[in-house]
């Protein structure tokens, strides 16, 4: 099977994830730069779950720029992918409404630490499916930046139960 229709699947599954977190943003009341500070920290966390979703749909391109056929567990990989990426809108609305408590921050760099695992899956499947010598297998033999968010992520949440704003310095 090739891979079109999973592309276009998937980013129109992004494309709802980008706009639902958007709607969270809130007019501001009065016509002043002043009145925009109260959204600010609202605005920040949607910037930074706006970069992580086009992120992960910049590096899915790219996968599936090189993957030549798709089958049934690519398919449910890309699946699992699109669930924990789906969960971003929730845990930033979350995170905006608690940001200085532990829990909203630990369950948003956990989501971010699942979508990274899932991403991992992925790519390892479709290396296993197309074999380590194809385009796949040569495009992803370095995951140098993949282990460091991972473990950046690890470090965050456990920070979190400590000083949950330090979390999202991790999570960057």
């Amino acid at each position: 099977m090739k891979t079109g229709r999973l592309e276009a699947f998937s980013d129109g599954v992004m494309a709802v994830i980008l706009t639902i977190m958007v709607l969270e943003l809130k007019i501001p009341l009065g016509e002043d730069l002043l009145s925009l500070k109260p959204q600010l920290p609202t605005l920040t966390n949607y910037i930074l779950s706006f970069i992580y979703v086009g992120i992960y749909w910049n590096n899915h391109h790219h996968l599936f720029n090189v993957i030549e056929k798709i089958n049934g567990k690519i398919l449910w990989c890309n699946l699992h992918l699109l669930f924990w990426l789906s969960l971003l809108p929730v845990t930033t609305a979350w995170v905006n409404e608690h940001i200085h408590a532990n829990y909203p921050v630990a369950i948003y760099g956990f989501i971010l630490l699942m979508c990274c695992i899932s991403f991992m899956i992925l790519e390892y499947v479709a290396m296993k499916h197309e074999g380590k010598e194809s385009l796949v297998g040569e495009s992803f033999k370095n995951k140098r930046k993949e282990y460091i968010s991972y473990f950046g992520y690890l470090i965050g949440i456990g920070i979190s139960f400590i000083i949950p704003e330090i979390e999202l310095l991790f999570i960057c």
